[in-house]
């Protein structure tokens, strides 16, 4: 059985450096999530100067928090995958979704030194590693609101990793 590595956020640049892609992880501590809605307006918030949020060694999931759970949304929806990049350029240091990305972006992870993380398709388990969620922005956008989620033993597999990538 492959060896799994346990990560803490907020991660370094150090943390990135060994990963491969096929890699299996956990998360512990704060995942930040968001989707078609929040992530275009964070973006724009950061090229304003004005983030609502620390991104520094961050970990963004691609999804919406809801009484149902959490589960990923495909990444590569324009609005999500364009974030992808200059959310990276602001400290991010994995996002956490599904489904293959450009190579454009691909390369934008390999040289802000963040990577791509998918998860098992099983919503239960992964909300059963939501320690505590709350709203961090956009409230109004409801269940597509910017969250701070705490998580632990939060399992993914690294997916892009370097400019390779596991699709």
């Amino acid at each position: 059985m492959k060896h799994v590595k346990e990560f803490k956020t907020p991660l370094k640049d150090s943390d990135i450096v060994d990963l491969k892609v096929g890699d299996r992880l956990i998360l512990g501590g704060t995942v930040f999530t968001g989707r078609d809605a929040a992530l275009p307006r964070l973006v724009k918030l950061i090229k304003e100067g004005t983030s609502p949020i620390d991104l520094k060694g961050a970990v963004i999931m691609h999804t919406a928090v809801s009484p149902a759970g959490i589960a990923p949304t495909s990444s590569n929806k324009t609005e999500i995958e364009n974030s992808i990049p200059p959310l990276s350029k602001a400290g991010v240091k994995m996002h956490i979704g599904k489904g293959a990305l450009t190579d454009e972006t691909i390369k934008a992870l390999k040289k802000y030194k963040s990577v791509f993380l998918v998860t098992p398709p099983a919503a239960a388990l992964l909300t059963s590693k939501m320690i505590s969620s709350e709203v961090a922005a956009f409230p109004e956008e409801g269940m597509e609101a910017l969250y701070r989620l705490e998580v632990v033993d939060f399992p993914a597999i690294v997916a892009v990793a370097h400019g390779e990538s596991i699709y």
